[in-house]
């Protein structure tokens, strides 16, 4: 392979930044990123990183992604839904996007991405609009942070497991704990390892 021009290596370095943030730009935001007077010179820039092997050629649908051997560090996840940090809110399975996600960003390895809604977490750095992701588990720990089901609708809390009672509190003094009664249909659906805060 020849070696790069500066030009080319300044958008593969920011193809790899915005990768490292779960996104692939498309040519029309690398051509503004470089000041380009149009996507033509982007897509030239680009193509010569496709020759080279270091890019795939993107399609209609997403923006230019790395070469699968340049983000051996990468896990794709898919975005199912928002969780609720606040009152439990529904679910909107099925949202059609996908984020290639630096594996070191999370605790635990995360299968799915799920993007918050509320503030209630805010004490534990979970902001309103960050991207958790989720391990999916049925169980969970007393003072883990976990994605709950209460009555259909999912909320992220830290759990509290006791003897005589069952509570989801909030991170924000702001809101009240949620009380689970016995007999409620409620279920864990996944322990929380680590958050995505997209600019």
């Amino acid at each position: 392979m020849d070696a790069l021009t500066p030009r080319r290596a300044a958008v593969l370095a920011f193809l790899r930044e915005r990768a490292a943030q779960g996104q692939s730009p498309s040519l029309a935001e690398i051509a503004e990123r470089f000041g380009f007077a149009s996507r033509n010179a982007a897509q030239k820039h680009v193509r010569a990183l496709i020759e080279a092997g270091l890019v795939e050629r993107p399609g209609r649908r997403r923006g230019v992604r790395l070469a699968a051997g340049e983000r051996p560090a990468l896990l794709p996840l898919p975005v199912l839904g928002r969780v609720a940090a606040g009152a439990p809110i529904g679910p909107d399975i099925g949202l059609d996007q996908q984020l290639w996600l630096d594996r070191g960003v999370f605790s635990l390895r995360p299968d799915y991405l799920l993007r918050v809604q509320g503030d209630s977490m805010i004490d534990d750095g979970i902001l309103d609009g960050d991207l958790v992701g989720v391990h999916r588990a049925v169980d969970a720990r007393d003072g883990q942070t976990v994605v709950a089901r209460l009555d259909g609708e999912l909320t992220i809390k830290r759990l509290q497991r006791s003897r005589e009672r069952l509570r989801l509190l909030p991170r924000n003094p702001a809101h009240a704990p949620i009380e689970i009664p016995a007999g409620a249909d409620f279920a864990i659906e996944g322990l929380y390892c680590g958050l995505v805060r997209q600019g």
